[in-house]
């Protein structure tokens, strides 16, 4: 799971600051740490995000691993519904220069409780000097796709549905 990202706090792949213990490990270890502490977790990615010939694992694995989701200035054809399925949220930056606003030692919370078809979802960052930002995120779901998150995946959904 993002083993040949690029990260940009160090320009190097699979290296990922842990937030909470300050070490520095690959980005599937880290990812499991906070999963085993119960902390959701989001990708920042830039543009054409989950390009590559995997991608229905490229969507399972960060939702397996606690990820919420995937804030990038684009997707590549496909990812975008394949994350929806796994219950992840795709974002996109409704503006894609907010994308430089975010540093990575930035927090974020996702305002989910804005989740609705058609309107925009905030993503409020909070710097290191105790200020915060509103950014403003775009998402694509329908009303089918929102079922899918709202039961944690599709396969979630139709499980349920069957019940």
């Amino acid at each position: 799971m993002l083993i040949g990202a690029i990260n940009i706090a160090n320009g190097e792949a699979n290296k990922v600051k842990n937030a909470i213990t300050g070490a520095w490990d690959a980005v599937p270890a880290t990812a499991r740490d906070y999963k085993s502490k119960g902390i959701q977790w989001v990708v920042i990615g830039d543009w054409n995000y989950g390009e590559g010939s995997s991608r229905e694992h490229a969507a399972l694995e960060p939702r397996h691993l606690g990820g919420l989701a995937i804030i990038t200035r684009s997707f590549a054809r496909i990812h975008e519904t394949n994350l929806k399925k796994q219950g992840m949220l795709p974002l996109t930056f409704s503006d894609p220069a907010d994308y430089d606003k975010i540093d990575p030692t930035d927090k974020v919370d996702i305002l989910c409780t804005e989740l609705a078809v058609g309107k925009p979802i905030t993503l409020r960052v909070h710097k290191q000097d105790g200020k915060t930002l509103d950014i403003k995120l775009s998402h694509t779901f329908n009303e089918g796709q929102m079922d899918w998150f709202k039961a944690g995946s599709a396969l979630n959904f139709m499980s349920k549905s069957k019940a």
